[in-house]
C-alpha cells in the first residue's frame, strides 16, 4: 500500500509539473498574454469613430482576425488603452480636443498615424434661424432656443470645450445651459427641430454627415474657444506594434479625405442605418482602390 501511495504521489507531481510546463510554454508563445488573432477596438459615439471602427473591423476580419468593438466615453477609451484592456482607438483628436487625455495617458499609448487632418469642433444652428450668426449672438437670443444648447456625451472633449470655454467667454453662463445627453439624442433633436422648422442650437463637429443632410450654419467663434482645425489620430496600447506588426503597418498608411468619409457615413447612418456591415461592404465596392493603399 505504501508503494501504491508513492506511485499516486509521483503521478500527481508529474501531472502538476506537466501542467506548469504547458502553461509556461503557452505564455512564451505570446508574451503579451493576448491572443494573436483577437483585437479589441474602443470607440466613442462620434460618427466618424463609428464609421472608421466598423470599417477596420471588416478589414481585419477579412484577414482572419477576431475583432470586438466597445462603445465607451472618450475618457474610458483612453484609460482602456493605457491599461491594456483595449487595443486600438481610431478617433483621437489633437492637438486640442483630447489634450487632457493625452496629458494623462499619452506616455502609455502608441501613436500609429493621422488619418484625417481637417477636423474641427463647432456649434451650429439650422440656416433658417435668423439673427444668430455668431456665438456672441446667443446671449441676447437665449430665449429663442429655450435657454439650451443641445449637446452630446458628458465626457466628450467638445462638451468640455463648450462648458469651460464657450459658455463663460461669451457670457452665457447665466443665459444658457448645455444639455448633455448622447450623440444620437442630439441628432434626433436636430432632426425633429428641422422637420418642424423650429430653432435649435447644437454642438457639432466636422467631419459629420449632418452637414450633407441638413442646411446648417456654424456660428462664428471670434474668441477661438473651440480651437482650430485638428487631426484625427489612431492610437494603440503599448506593445501593439510589436504584437501586431502587420496591422500596425496598415494603420500607419490609413488615410481618408472628406469626400470618402462623408460617403461612408452617409451609407452607414442614412442609406443602411443600423446595418454597419452592409454600409462598409457597399463603400468598399465603390472605393476598390482604398484597400490597395494599405498594403
Amino acid at each position: 500500500m505504501f508503494t501504491t501511495m508513492k506511485r499516486v504521489l509521483a503521478l500527481a507531481m508529474t501531472a502538476t509539473l506537466a501542467l506548469g510546463a504547458a502553461a509556461c510554454g503557452a505564455k512564451s508563445d505570446d508574451a503579451s498574454g493576448k491572443d494573436d488573432k483577437k483585437i479589441t477596438i474602443g470607440y466613442m459615439a462620434w460618427d466618424e469613430a463609428i464609421a472608421a471602427s466598423h470599417l477596420w473591423q471588416h478589414i481585419l476580419e477579412e484577414k482572419g482576425y477576431q475583432v470586438q468593438l466597445k462603445n465607451l466615453e472618450a475618457g474610458l477609451v483612453y484609460g482602456g488603452l493605457a491599461n491594456g484592456d483595449l487595443d486600438l482607438f481610431l478617433d483621437g483628436w489633437l492637438p486640442q480636443t483630447h489634450a487632457s487625455y493625452m496629458k494623462k495617458y499619452g506616455d502609455k499609448l502608441e501613436k500609429l498615424g493621422v488619418w484625417y487632418d481637417d477636423a474641427s469642433l463647432s456649434i451650429a444652428v439650422p440656416k433658417y434661424v435668423d439673427g444668430v450668426d455668431s456665438l456672441e449672438d446667443l446671449a441676447t437670443k437665449a430665449d429663442t432656443f429655450g435657454g439650451q444648447i443641445i449637446g452630446i456625451e458628458p465626457g466628450a472633449g467638445l462638451t468640455k470645450a463648450t462648458q469651460e470655454k464657450v459658455l463663460p467667454e461669451y457670457g452665457l453662463d447665466g443665459a444658457m445651459k448645455l444639455k448633455t445627453s448622447s450623440t444620437p439624442a442630439m441628432l434626433a433633436a436636430l432632426d425633429g427641430a428641422i422637420a418642424a422648422k423650429k430653432p435649435i442650437v447644437v454642438t457639432l463637429w466636422h467631419p459629420h454627415w449632418a452637414y450633407a443632410k441638413y442646411e446648417l450654419k456654424d456660428l462664428a467663434d471670434p474668441k477661438g474657444t473651440l480651437g482650430q482645425a485638428e487631426q484625427i489620430n489612431t492610437f494603440a496600447r503599448k506593445g501593439f506594434g510589436k504584437d501586431f506588426p502587420e496591422v500596425a503597418k496598415m494603420l500607419e498608411k490609413f488615410k481618408m479625405d472628406s469626400q470618402q468619409l462623408a460617403s461612408l457615413e452617409d451609407l452607414m447612418f442614412n442609406t443602411h442605418k443600423g446595418d454597419e456591415q452592409k454600409a462598409v461592404e457597399e463603400w468598399l465596392k465603390a472605393n476598390p482602390d482604398h484597400l490597395k493603399t494599405l498594403s
